[in-house]
């Protein structure tokens, strides 16, 4: 996994927990789904490459 891959996977992560975090505080259930799904991108993004490191 390179390196750019990992930031822009814990990127993207991290911006789901503050889309969630904004839900919450605000009320909106459609922003905290849309916080969770980002999170779960940014988690199968990094199976994926651990997946490709793997097979290197």
């Amino acid at each position: 996994m390179g390196l750019g891959d990992k930031i822009d996977n814990a990127a993207e992560k991290v911006g789901g927990k503050g889309k969630e975090a904004a839900g919450k505080a605000t009320g909106d259930e459609s922003l905290q789904a849309e916080g969770r799904a980002d999170q779960a991108k940014g988690d199968l993004k990094q199976a994926g490459e651990k997946v490709k490191d793997a097979f290197k």
